[in-house]
């Protein structure tokens, strides 16, 4: 089941045309992405003490229709693939049923300044198992 972050669009979000401007996309995915993570009982401060510090390595967007003033935004957040040092969460961005972005993100687990596997106990948790 998904992790569900929403917000009312903000005029601030919106361009003369009152249309979200596409790097709005991403911090909502950025917002969303912290639920996700707490649902998987991996609370951020904790993978830091630890030493495991997620990285964001790559984000794509593919949009489908635009996001405006006045509407309220969902973001769906599901994992979509568990590699031995990453992570590909996809973030459903929508307003009601109507699908506006797809925002993939992949996150590397960093320690001491390197790309590390992530820990059998994290990676459980990412895997559901």
């Amino acid at each position: 089941m998904p992790q569900v972050w929403s917000s009312p669009v903000r005029y601030v979000e919106c361009d003369q045309q009152g249309v979200v401007f596409n790097a709005h996309y991403l911090t909502w995915a950025d917002e969303a992405s912290n639920g996700w993570w707490a649902s998987h009982g991996l609370a951020w401060d904790e993978l830091v003490t630890r030493g495991v510090d997620p990285v964001v390595k790559a984000s794509a967007l593919e949009w489908t229709s635009s996001a405006r003033w006045g509407d309220t935004v969902a973001v769906d957040a599901e994992t979509e693939e568990v590699g031995r040092t990453s992570v590909t969460v996809r973030f459903t961005v929508r307003v009601g049923e109507r699908v506006c972005c797809v925002v993939r993100t992949t996150y590397v687990s960093i320690t001491d300044g390197r790309s590390a596997p992530w820990p059998d106990d994290v990676r459980a948790r990412l895997t559901g198992g």
